[in-house]
C-alpha cells in the first residue's frame, strides 16, 4: 500500500437481536472509512420474497427449491446501505412484523444458508478498504478468518426496551418473549447456528450508551488495523 494507507480490515460483528448490533456497526464504518453489511437484511429480503411469491415456509424442501431465484442485491455504504430484490427497493418492507416472525424458518433451511453465505463472502473480498460484517454466524461460518471478531451481548431487558424503541410503542414484554424466541430459534439450528466465535472480543452492552459500544469497536479495530 502506498503512502502508509491502512490495510484492509475485516471485522465480523455477531449477536443476537437488540444488542446495538446495527446501530454500531453502521457507525463504526462510516467513522473508520469500511465498507458495512447487514447480513440480517439478506436472510429478510429471502423471507420477504417467499412470502411474496406465496411459497410454503412449513416446508423446507419447497423454500429450497427456490432459493436461487430472487436476485439480492446489497449496497455497502454505512451511510445509506441499500437491499434490493431483483430491482425493487425491499428496505421497508424487510422490517415487517410479517417477515420478521418467518425469518428463523426460512434461515435455517441449508440452502439458503449457503446462497447468502456465498453473497456475503463475495462482498467482503471485494471491499477493498475492509468491511464491518454483522450478523449471527459471522465469525464463526460465513467470515472465519476474519481480522477481528466482536460478540455483542446484552440482557434480555435491555434488549428489549431498546428493541420496542425502535418498535414505536411496542410492549416490552412480548418484545422480550419474541426476542427469547428467535435466540432460540438461531441458537438450535443445526445450520450455522448464532454462537460466539472462540476468538471473538465479548463486549457486553447492557450498561453502556451506543456512543460507549463505538468507541470500544472503534478502538479494537484501530489497535488491529495498526497490528497488521
Amino acid at each position: 500500500m502506498e503512502n502508509g494507507a491502512a490495510k484492509p480490515v475485516i471485522v465480523a460483528i455477531d449477536g443476537p437481536s437488540g444488542t446495538g448490533k446495527s446501530s454500531t456497526s453502521k457507525a463504526v464504518a462510516a467513522q473508520l472509512g469500511l465498507s458495512y453489511l447487514d447480513t440480517g437484511a439478506q436472510y429478510r429480503a429471502i423471507t420477504w420474497w417467499m412470502v411474496s411469491n406465496g411459497i410454503d415456509l412449513e416446508d423446507p424442501s419447497a423454500i429450497a427449491a427456490v432459493t436461487g431465484k430472487p436476485e439480492i442485491v446489497s449496497g455497502t455504504d454505512p451511510d445509506n446501505p441499500t437491499i434490493t430484490v431483483d430491482g425493487t427497493d425491499v428496505s421497508g418492507p424487510i422490517r415487517t412484523h410479517e417477515v420478521t416472525s418467518k425469518v428463523s424458518a426460512v434461515s435455517a433451511v441449508p440452502e439458503v444458508r449457503t446462497r447468502i453465505t456465498e453473497l456475503q463472502r463475495s462482498l467482503a473480498s471485494s471491499a477493498q478498504k475492509g468491511i464491518v460484517v454483522e450478523g449471527r454466524d459471522i465469525g464463526t461460518t460465513v467470515l472465519p478468518d476474519a481480522d477481528l471478531k466482536i460478540f455483542l451481548t446484552a440482557s434480555p431487558e435491555a434488549r428489549a426496551a431498546r428493541r420496542s424503541g425502535e418498535l414505536k410503542g411496542a410492549d416490552v414484554h412480548t418484545t422480550r418473549e419474541a426476542l427469547l424466541k428467535r435466540d432460540a430459534a438461531d441458537s438450535s439450528r443445526k445450520t450455522s447456528p448464532l454462537a460466539k466465535a472462540d476468538d471473538a472480543v465479548e463486549v457486553d452492552t447492557t450498561d453502556l450508551t451506543l456512543q460507549q459500544v463505538i468507541e470500544c469497536v472503534v478502538t479494537l479495530v484501530e489497535e488491529k488495523r495498526a497490528a497488521k
